[in-house]
């Protein structure tokens, strides 16, 4: 089936802005394509009709504007080779720790250095590949716990982890793959839910992880787990943050991303008022902010 592109081509040193207005807004519908080596970048949208790509630019251009060079936009008719090609220019293969996060396009040519381990991805054009940096920061946090879990010799299987809003199920299977149980996601749009329990076919952990559609209140209601991960917008984590903080057992870390370095001492202090017994830390990736949160035991 044809996929009708819209590019536009976005001014200079104004792609962080327009990368957190997209975040923030949750337009899956459009990504940003940079090119650091030409220093340029554009705002790409996918979709099933040209009729549908015209209402879908309609719709954002007034709010975009003031981020794209003048001229209108290029509409174009790709067939399915080119369309696999045009999705797969934002997805570039990294790693933290012993796991790769890998194209599954890259499969038979990737190296993976011994002992370590590879997560597979085909994302599609709307759901997360880890490239994000809020989603980047919640995957180093993990990999980091896990070092000093097995520093100290815990057993990783006794480590329950709860992914709040999975997207494609990133974080779960990450957790997974690194050896951590029982692992259990949940996200309020039923497509993330679908590509989710597909990547984990793809990556031979369909029986390590549960994949459910919920929203944050429901999906965490009675559960608890020593490791609970929030990829979610800062206005929503603060909503939450009674039914996050409960999520965690004694002794467990609670991680919260999709938090803008801007507005982290906000998040803190709102987390750190509801939570006299954690202790806090932060870390920050260009304009993005993690936030974890450590329950005494």
């Amino acid at each position: 089936m044809p996929i009708h592109e819209c590019r536009a081509r976005v001014k200079a040193g104004l792609e962080p802005e327009l990368d957190t207005f997209l975040s923030e807004s949750e337009e899956s519908s459009w990504m940003l394509l940079e090119d650091p080596i030409a220093g340029s970048a554009v705002l790409v949208g996918y979709f099933e009709s040209e009729d549908e790509a015209g209402r879908a630019w309609s719709d954002l251009r007034g709010r975009v504007d003031d981020f794209l060079e003048a001229g209108p936009p290029v509409f174009s008719r790709l067939a399915d080779q080119d369309w696999k090609l045009s999705y797969r220019e934002h997805f570039k293969a990294w790693r933290s720790g012993p796991v790769h996060w890998v194209p599954v396009w890259e499969k038979d040519t990737y190296q993976l250095p011994p002992g370590e381990v590879a997560l597979w991805l085909d994302p599609g054009m709307a759901f997360g590949t880890g490239n994000h940096e809020t989603t980047r920061l919640c995957l180093q946090r993990m990999t980091d716990l896990v070092a000093e879990w097995q520093t100290v010799g815990r057993t990783l299987e006794s480590v329950g982890v709860i992914d709040a809003g999975c997207g494609s199920g990133i974080l779960a299977l990450s957790a997974a793959a690194l050896g951590l149980g029982p692992v259990r996601g949940f996200d309020l749009d039923p497509e993330s839910v679908v590509i989710s329990r597909e990547n984990a076919v793809l990556n031979s952990l369909a029986d390590k992880v549960i994949f459910e559609q919920a929203d944050l209140r429901s999906g965490l209601a009675g559960r608890q787990a020593s490791l609970v991960l929030a990829n979610i917008l800062a206005n929503v984590l603060v909503e939450e943050k009674d039914a996050l903080l409960a999520s965690v057992v004694p002794g467990g870390t609670l991680v919260l991303s999709g938090i803008l370095a801007t507005e982290l001492a906000a998040v803190r202090a709102a987390f750190a008022g509801a939570a006299p017994g954690f202790g806090v830390s932060s870390r920050t990736m260009g304009e993005w902010a993690d936030l974890a949160l450590v329950r005494g035991s």
